[in-house]
């Protein structure tokens, strides 16, 4: 239909800036695209993958269709599997699996709070094993962890599927 227009290579840095203040502003459609221009031109740009993933992961929400949150979700992983770093992979693989729980408890529906304490759980695994590879100063692992651990903590109704059958208002 129509044929994209390519980026020249030295616009980039200024258009990953730009994909950068899109998901500021909550467009995170707009972002996707212009990392898509970024890494149509230069696959390798990992600074455009990352901005990509989590891009994609701003999409996913209790509000969009199980199509659309599957599209984001896979396409995430895939460009997770083309970081060069495992620290980065562990990172952002967590962040998926954290955004998709987020977004399953904002859902709700049965036994929410055990498939989103599974996924929160996971991804601390996956923030344990970045932080143990993290450089001198980078937390961000720890901060992530911190969070997950703060929302299974603050929501009575996140809690291992033991604890869920346990309960007598659900029998």
């Amino acid at each position: 239909m129509f044929e994209l227009k390519p980026l020249s290579e030295g616009a980039i840095p200024k258009a990953l800036k730009k994909a950068e203040r899109y998901r500021l502003l909550n467009e995170p459609r707009q972002a996707e695209s212009i990392c898509q221009d970024v890494l149509s031109i230069d696959p390798d740009n990992e600074e455009a993958m990352v901005m990509l993933i989590l891009a994609l992961t701003d999409q996913v929400s209790g509000q969009r269709t199980g199509s659309e949150t599957h599209r984001v979700i896979e396409e995430a992983r895939r460009l997770v599997a083309e970081l060069s770093s495992e620290r980065d992979r562990a990172y952002y693989s967590g962040i998926i699996i954290e955004r998709r729980s987020k977004a399953r408890l904002e859902l709700g529906g049965p036994r929410t709070g055990f498939i989103v304490y599974q996924g929160l759980r996971e991804a601390m695994r996956f923030y344990e094993q970045s932080e143990a590879l993290r450089p001198e100063g980078n937390d961000d692992a720890i901060l992530r962890w911190n969070t997950c651990a703060r929302i299974i903590m603050n929501n009575p109704n996140i809690r291992p599927e033991a604890e869920e059958r346990a309960d007598p208002a659900i029998e």
